[in-house]
C-alpha cells in the first residue's frame, strides 16, 4: 500500500491553547482510517488542519506532495473533500443545487450529470426530494446531502466528520452502510466519528487521539479487543 495522506508533526493552536501537538498519521490508498477519541480530544481540528481550514505547524502530504501551505480549494482539486460536522448544507438552495456545488470545481458536465444519478442512486429520499430546499430536510437527509455533495468532486480521499452526531439509529446504519460501499469502490476514507465502536467496526485501522496526542494506534480489530479502548471508548 502506498500512503495517499501523511501528515507529519502537525500542531494546531488555538490562543494559548496547543489544541493539536504534534501529530503523524498516514491513510494509505483504498483504506478507511478512523480517528476516534473524546469530546476535545483535537480529532476536528486535526480534519479542518488537513483541509486547509485551519493555521498548523508540521506538514501535509497528499500523493507524496507537500500540500500544507494550499488554500482549501486548491486541496479540493487535488481529490480531496470533507463532510463537516454538522453537515454544513446550504439551507436555502435545493438538494439539486447543493450536488450541483460539489461539483463546481469540474467541467465534464455529462461526467457531473452521471455522478449527480450516481448519488441520488446512493440516497433515493434525495432523489425524491431534489427540488425542496436543504434547509427543511431532517437531520440524516442532510446528512445524506452532504455526503452526496462531497462525494460530487470525485474525491480519493474523504474526510467524515462526526457523520453519526445527532442521527436516530436507523439512519446512522444506512449512512455507515453508505461509506462502506463508497469505500468498497475504491475511495480512500478517514472518519472521526464519536462512536467508537461503530468507526472501528467499519474501518481497516484506526488511531486513538487523547488531548492533542495519538495515545494509541493500529489495526480496528486489535483496537476493539484492547481492554484499555474498550473501557475508555466503548463503555466497557
Amino acid at each position: 500500500m502506498s500512503a495517499l495522506l501523511e501528515v507529519r508533526g502537525l500542531t494546531v493552536a488555538y490562543g494559548g491553547i496547543n489544541a493539536v501537538k504534534g501529530i503523524d498519521l498516514e491513510v494509505n490508498k483504498g483504506e478507511m482510517v478512523a480517528l476516534i477519541g473524546a469530546n476535545g480530544a483535537g480529532k476536528t481540528t486535526t480534519l479542518k488542519a488537513i483541509c486547509g481550514l485551519l493555521h498548523h505547524g508540521g506538514s501535509v502530504h497528499l500523493q507524496g506532495e507537500d500540500v500544507s501551505a494550499l488554500p482549501s480549494f486548491r486541496l479540493v482539486e487535488r481529490g480531496l473533500s470533507l463532510v463537516p460536522e454538522g453537515r454544513g448544507v446550504f439551507g436555502r438552495l435545493t438538494v439539486h443545487e447543493n450536488l450541483a456545488m460539489g461539483a463546481y470545481c469540474r467541467n465534464d458536465k455529462a461526467a457531473v450529470r452521471s455522478d449527480m444519478d450516481r448519488a441520488y442512486t446512493l440516497f433515493p429520499r434525495l432523489a425524491e426530494r431534489r427540488a425542496q430546499t436543504a434547509g427543511t430536510l431532517s437531520g440524516g437527509e442532510q446528512q445524506m446531502l452532504a455526503i452526496g455533495r462531497a462525494l460530487m468532486s470525485r474525491p480519493g480521499l474523504l474526510l467524515l466528520d462526526e457523520p453519526s452526531m445527532g442521527l436516530a439509529p436507523m439512519m446512522v446504519e444506512k449512512i455507515f452502510e453508505t461509506v462502506r460501499m463508497v469505500s468498497g469502490e475504491g475511495v480512500t476514507v478517514l472518519l472521526v466519528e464519536q462512536n467508537a465502536k461503530l468507526a472501528l467496526e467499519a474501518s481497516h485501522r484506526a488511531y486513538v487521539m487523547e488531548s492533542g496526542l495519538i495515545a494509541v494506534s493500529g489495526e480496528a480489530k486489535a483496537l476493539l479487543a484492547n481492554p484499555q479502548v474498550r473501557q475508555a471508548y466503548l463503555g466497557e
